[in-house]
C-alpha cells in the first residue's frame, strides 16, 4: 500500500472514529478498550477498506450500520445469555433448568 493512501486512510479512520453515533465509531470505542488507540484506529481502516471493496464490487452506496449493530445482533444476544449463565454456575447457582434461547 502507497504511503498517501495509508495517510489518507489513517485521517479518514480517526475523523470516522471521532463522529457520534455511527458504526465506526461504536466499532472504535469497542475496540479501544482492549487494544489500545493506534491498533485500533487500524482496525478502523481496515473497516474502511472492507467497505469501499463491497460498495465498488456490488455498486452499491454506503449505508451505515449505527451504533447499536452489536447490541442488537441475534449472535450477541446468545453470547451475552451464554455468559450469564456461566457467571452464574461460577457463583454456584444450579442452572441446570437454564438454556440460551
Amino acid at each position: 500500500m502507497t504511503v498517501w493512501l495509508k495517510g489518507a486512510l489513517g485521517d479518514a479512520a480517526a475523523a470516522a472514529a471521532r463522529t457520534k453515533g455511527t458504526y465506526l465509531n461504536a466499532h472504535y470505542r469497542r475496540l479501544i478498550r482492549r487494544m489500545g488507540k493506534k491498533r485500533a484506529l487500524v482496525a478502523v481502516m481496515h473497516k474502511i477498506v472492507i467497505a469501499a471493496w463491497h460498495m465498488l464490487a456490488n455498486d452499491v452506496g454506503y449505508q451505515d450500520l449505527g451504533p447499536s449493530y452489536w447490541q442488537q445482533h441475534p449472535q450477541q444476544a446468545r453470547r451475552r445469555q451464554q455468559q450469564l449463565i456461566a457467571e452464574l454456575s461460577a457463583l454456584g447457582v444450579d442452572t441446570s433448568g437454564l438454556t440460551p434461547a
